[in-house]
């Protein structure tokens, strides 16, 4: 039970502080040192994100997701070609899914120009590989459950029936 609690309220604020986390929990703040060290050995947990909304900085960036096509093989199944494609630093994430593409990955780059370079230089040239399809986000209103930028208030009117 400590452990489900634990990741529910880590899940959208790692920041909160050992000792907030025990009296919210109403366990010892060693136990749930203990608990969070268990989590992460056994690959529960797997890492610390910062979500950062770049459109409220200077610094250039771009986004993209990329739908990918492959070829499998008895030799060569899906979490092989995975491998392939996670191992670049451009991949943000990767994921295998359902639908008309095999795989969808997010890659990050300084601009459009370096996200389509990457895909025409690096990912279509893969052996395996037999199609793809690029998105860029042009803008993001809510990442990861968090709204990002102003929220607008609403300004419908109330009736009566």
């Amino acid at each position: 039970m400590l452990r489900d609690e634990l990741l529910r309220l880590i899940r959208n604020n790692s920041r909160i502080e050992l000792k907030d986390l025990a009296v919210m929990l109403g366990a010892e703040e060693t136990a749930v040192a203990n608990e969070i060290a268990d989590l992460e050995k056994e690959g529960i947990i797997c890492g610390y994100y910062t979500l950062i909304n770049w459109d409220n900085t200077n610094e250039e960036m771009v986004d993209a997701l990329i739908e990918v096509n492959v070829n499998t093989s008895r030799d060569l199944g899906f979490d092989t070609i995975a491998e392939r494609f996670y191992m670049f630093d451009e991949v943000k994430s990767c994921y295998l899914i359902s639908g008309r593409y095999d795989f969808l990955l997010m890659l990050e780059g300084k601009t459009m120009r370096q996200v389509a370079n990457f895909v025409s230089s690096k990912l279509s040239p893969i052996e395996h590989v037999t199609g793809t399809a690029t998105h860029f986000i042009m803008k993001r209103y809510k990442d990861y459950g968090t709204v990002l930028g102003a929220v607008r208030k609403d300004c419908r009117e109330k009736m009566s029936i």
